[in-house]
């Protein structure tokens, strides 16, 4: 029997698990999945009976990855409460309103089709970091479950207490005309809904369900989706475009120009907004972030500061949590919002919401307001392929050799590197406030590759070109999904 389950160990990653389905996963294996995890709840809580709230995206195939999953938890005594279709902020939101122990979320998310995945948690508004994936992984695969007696229940209806909470908190005064785009992904049957009960008028774009994403992923850092809203935008002279991912806790925003806004901007903009009210707070950003936020004149005056920390929705939002800060920001438009904004895990929605209250206390569009930002020329985010296997090497070897540049004094493009951080790969600065950065995806075979300067396009570029140089070098680097 044992033989017939199928887990590729390099599905357990940083802060999820995602696996390519059935290839490196089947069904038995995802029910081991979740005896592994209902083992690892029982474990933590200490609890006999635990309950869980599971719910699951809309691919053609996740219904039957949780129902396996979900009776791999009941068989160590889980109490599954099931949700049905959710997005994973629904999930983690069901966590409070419910009060659970724990939540599992089947999704890739943004990836491809074929892909699937889960995102869980046991603290309440944290997922898995890599110490609890790094114990899970242990658990599943050397198969040391607890046995018992769970149960399962669905829970109908909670698609709409999900929603009303949001609503009900966030009327705005302001008629906003906003594009809402989901990719076809699940969350075409909540944004549009969500944000016209706030008082916007919604112009949907690919909300309709559809399983095989026709057009292109779900995914708000894929320049094809934010092309569809821009254009979108201008033809109908919206006040601003939302686009969100597959499992709706990311967005990006496009201006009423139908520019493309990177969402390290967009939480620039808010965490402007939010230190007028909030002053001496802290903002915690990721590796792949603008560094305007540390030359801001208005957080400054604020007295607040912000923290450069590890990519990863699960990293930002423990950083979060941990140094309670106000909000969190990721360049892939995870935003995180605690208490009194929110409960600190990552919801697309309520960020749009954000923005939407940051146009209803301005009196000007977001195009003047972005415009009030310092002029940053940013790369999109790049991934060339690099193997799981080899990944993290790489990237190593690569913190080595930059360190020495920057010991040596060595210039690119006529700068010396000033700063070093390697939270996370590595972030070199330099002395004009350029910088590029270097590290490996936590859920793809591939590395990240960004690069910024507020001094000129030219420079941007440079950086890049001096990046891929030593990327070609190791001869480990395969194709890049975009570049510039």
């Amino acid at each position: 029997m044992k033989n017939s389950i199928k887990i590729d160990p390099f599905g357990f990653r940083e802060y999820d698990a995602r696996w390519l389905y059935p290839d490196d996963i089947n069904l038995e294996g995802v029910t081991n999945l979740g005896k592994g995890l209902g083992t690892q709840i029982v474990n933590h809580t200490n609890r006999k009976n635990p309950r869980i709230i599971v719910g699951h995206d809309y691919r053609s195939y996740s219904e039957e990855i949780k129902t396996a999953l979900k009776k791999g938890l009941m068989s160590t005594g889980c109490y599954v409460e099931d949700i049905g279709l959710s997005l994973s902020p629904m999930v983690y939101f069901a966590q409070f309103n419910l009060k659970s122990d724990a939540i599992a979320m089947v999704t890739a998310s943004h990836n491809e089709n074929g892909w699937t995945g889960v995102k869980m948690g046991i603290k309440k508004g944290l997922t898995h970091a890599p110490e609890e994936m790094k114990e899970l992984k242990e658990i599943t695969l050397n198969t040391k479950f607890v046995e018992g007696h769970g149960s399962e229940k669905k829970i109908s209806n909670f698609q709409s207490i999900y929603k009303d909470d949001l609503i009900n908190k966030n009327k705005i005064n302001k008629k906003i005309k906003a594009v809402v785009a989901c990719g076809n992904g699940t969350a075409g049957i909540f944004a549009p809904d969500i944000l016209r009960g706030i008082g916007c008028e919604v112009i949907e774009l690919d909300c309709n369900l559809d399983y095989t994403f026709p057009k292109y992923n779900p995914n708000p850092e894929d320049l094809e989706m934010l092309h569809a809203i821009s254009k979108c935008v201008l033809e109908n002279n919206a006040d601003i475009g939302f686009g969100f991912d597959g499992d709706g806790d990311r967005v990006g925003v496009i201006d009423d120009k139908g520019n493309e806004i990177f969402s390290d901007k967009i939480g620039l903009l808010i965490a402007r907004n939010l230190s007028n009210n909030h002053k001496n707070s802290k903002f915690v950003v990721d590796v792949k972030s603008t560094g305007l936020y540390l030359t801001d004149e208005i957080l400054k005056n604020n007295s607040c500061e912000t923290l450069y920390w590890k990519t990863g929705h699960s990293h930002i939002k423990r950083k979060v949590n941990q140094e309670k800060a106000l909000a969190g920001f990721e360049k892939s438009g995870h935003f995180f919002f605690n208490q009194p904004l929110g409960y600190g895990y990552d919801d697309g929605i309520n960020s749009a919401i954000q923005v939407c209250h940051l146009l209803n206390n301005n009196n000007k569009k977001m195009s003047e307001i972005i415009y009030e930002l310092p002029n940053t020329y940013q790369s999109p985010t790049m991934a060339p392929f690099c193997k799981d296997s080899e990944k993290y090497q790489v990237v190593d070897d690569l913190i080595k050799q930059i360190e020495d540049l920057k010991k040596n004094n060595i210039q690119i493009d006529n700068q010396e590197i000033e700063n070093v951080l390697t939270v996370n790969g590595i972030r070199f600065t330099f002395n004009d406030g350029s910088w590029g950065l270097i590290r490996a995806s936590s859920n793809k075979p591939s590395l990240v590759i960004v690069t910024e300067s507020p001094t000129s396009d030219k420079r941007k570029k440079k950086i890049f070109e001096f990046i891929d140089d030593l990327l070609q070098k190791t001869g480990k680097i395969g194709e890049y999904d975009q570049k510039i």
